[in-house]
């Protein structure tokens, strides 16, 4: 009988634990399963109005990073790409467009243009510098020298030994600053530019008004490397192409240069951002496709811009350039440009300073106008367009860009303002906020920075260039990086007389290894994640880009700064770190981290860490 009374008791046991069991996992699913959903932006209405300075909607993230221990997948070493990636750009990787099987269209110099490793094809390891590399000699004595080892390709040197561009001498590579057309130096050839133009004293400023300039199809860039010291700027852009390496070697010398070619697609410039616009012999057919990248420039030029011109088309007289140099002239003319001046080898066209000329051309007149609905200023994949952008009734009237000359124009509020919703007053406002977190950034690394240790940085979420401004008395260029959200901020930097581009941080950019000396990184991560983009994978962009011994400052919420402080020995960014909590600010995303992290110099056949 006992035995009888006791079964059915035992049953009960059984069921009861087996309903807490299932109870208890199904909080766990619930926990767990809250923890790792992808990260959706808040709707409680907390933070429903866009900041007219920091852009955009200020968002939350999920409980992703919240707890550390249930989410210690952080890798204790991350591979190292083999040593024939030494100077791998997964986007402008002709490697690629082989294994894809796409089919670009060469005379439309397409395979210059970026194109992208779907997720299962990255490099999900870090790029070893080549055999023999060494820290890059500093700012300025690198606008004439680099090492060999850094950049081991002298087929330039042999190329172009009549004319100056670059010469190897034993463990170096010298730059004499000669071209294709200024074979005596750059620097004479900036002067004889000004003295054609007639400005004050012989100086390309005129005055600090000539500040921005493009310099396409660039070569080595000594031409933007002598126009430094004329208080001038020039974004120069050359292609990945046969001139192997061209721009790295600029990159390597300091000078602002960056990988682009006039192709199908808008360079990543707002319009009317440029003075000067130069090109000498760079190989460009500006007739192909009804004057399509004439009008890419015309789109870039300021108001009463210049192009300088210099190349056979302009002074050769034989059949085939009298024939193209009259096509471009009468293209030109269509266009509203006029002649400047003519003198030599170089011609100097200049664009009008209103839409007068526009209006009196004739019906049917080519290139047409483009529609009012079209944006000048977006970029990012946008295919260029064969007609004319007229300027705003504003510009028109005002017969300029409005913009004060250099160096005033750094701190004083541009025209274009308007044109993204920002009053003077938070521009003001913007330009202090980072001049006193920059001088807390240099508190911070004073016990390990020299002076000039920086040369070549990148800002990678520029809002107005307020980091960047408070740079001006450092030895430094920034390359102002406008995530494609912000892009329209991006006019800003440039009427302040910076220069920058616009970029997808979810994408590799479009640079060589070892770069940069210091990454600025501001809700970068905070942003990329909003839009399901990996943490892990910009850290090895990153690296990438970084150049041994440089440094990287991220500033963004704790939980991401707590996540990938994580990854610092597995980066090697652990020579020196340095982690604060900031003061508030007008810009402060509620809670901030301000992390620093210097990168080692290691060799391809270091150990696995």
């Amino acid at each position: 009988m006992k035995q009888k009374s006791e079964k059915p008791y035992t049953a009960k046991q059984i069921t009861s634990a087996l309903i807490a069991f299932i109870f208890l996992l199904g909080v766990l699913c619930l926990y767990y399963g809250s923890s790792f959903a992808p990260a959706l932006s808040r709707s409680d209405g907390e933070h429903d109005g866009s900041d007219p300075v920091l852009g955009g909607n200020i968002r939350d993230f999920d409980d992703l990073f919240e707890d550390q221990e249930h989410n210690p997948e952080v890798p204790k070493s991350i591979p190292i790409c083999d040593i024939k990636h030494s100077e791998l750009i997964p986007c402008l990787d002709r490697n690629l467009i082989y294994q894809l099987k796409l089919k670009p269209n060469l005379t439309l110099m397409e395979h210059y243009e970026r194109h992208c490793p779907p997720p299962e094809r990255r490099f999900n390891c870090l790029i070893p510098p080549p055999i023999g590399y060494k820290i890059p000699i500093r700012w300025p004595e690198s606008r004439d020298e680099v090492w060999k080892a850094n950049i081991p390709h002298t087929h330039l040197a042999q190329e172009k030994s009549d004319q100056n561009w670059m010469v190897v001498n034993g463990e170096k590579i010298n730059f004499p600053g000669g071209g294709t057309h200024f074979h005596d130096g750059a620097n004479k050839y900036i002067v004889s530019l000004a003295r054609m133009l007639k400005f004050p004293n012989d100086k390309l400023h005129n005055g600090g008004n000539i500040r921005n300039v493009l310099d396409v199809g660039c070569g080595v860039a000594s031409f933007g490397a002598y126009l430094l010291s004329h208080s001038i700027i020039a974004m120069s852009i050359a292609p990945n192409d046969v001139h192997e390496n061209q721009i790295q070697f600029a990159l390597e010398r300091g000078i602002p240069s960056t990988l682009g070619v006039l192709g199908t697609k808008r360079l990543p410039y707002p319009s009317r951002s440029f003075e000067l616009a130069h090109c000498s012999r760079c190989r460009i057919d500006w007739l192909q496709r009804d004057g399509i990248l004439l009008l890419e420039l015309d789109r870039l030029l300021r108001p009463g811009g210049y192009f300088a011109y210099s190349s056979p088309e302009a002074y050769a007289l034989d059949p085939e350039n009298r024939r193209i140099w009259n096509a471009m002239h009468d293209l030109l003319r269509r266009m509203c440009w006029r002649v400047a001046v003519k003198k030599d080898q170089t011609v100097i066209w200049q664009k009008p300073l209103g839409n007068g000329c526009y209006l009196k051309r004739g019906p049917g007149t080519q290139p047409p106008l483009c529609s009012t609905g079209d944006d000048p200023d977006a970029t990012w994949n946008v295919h260029m367009k064969a007609c004319i952008i007229p300027y705003s009734a504003k510009m028109h009237k005002e017969r300029g860009s409005g913009l004060v000359p250099w160096p005033k124009r750094l701190t004083a509020a541009p025209p274009r303002l308007e044109d993204i919703g920002v009053s003077p007053e938070q521009f003001h406002e913007d330009t202090n906020i980072w001049q006193f977190r920059v001088n807390e950034y240099w508190k911070q690394m004073k016990s390990v920075v020299r002076k000039n240790y920086f040369r070549n940085v990148m800002d990678m979420n520029s809002n107005l260039g307020g980091f960047g401004a408070a740079l001006k008395d450092t030895d430094v260029w920034v390359m102002n990086v406008a995530p494609v959200n912000m892009s329209s901020r991006l006019k800003v930097i440039y009427d302040r007389g910076l220069i920058g581009t616009v970029h997808d941080w979810c994408e590799a950019f479009s640079t060589y290894p070892r770069t940069y000396d210091l990454l600025h990184a501001w809700g970068v991560f905070s942003e990329i994640q909003e839009h399901g983009c990996g943490v892990e994978d910009l850290l090895i962009e990153m690296d990438r880009i970084l150049r041994p011994d440089g440094f990287v400052i991220i500033r963004d919420k704790p939980l991401i700064i707590n996540y990938i402080r994580k990854f610092v020995t597995a980066l090697r960014w652990d020579r020196w770190l340095s982690e604060v909590e900031p003061r508030s600010d007008a810009l402060y995303l509620s809670e901030e981290r301000v992390l620093i992290a210097r990168k080692k110099l290691w060799s391809e056949g270091a150990s696995a860490m």
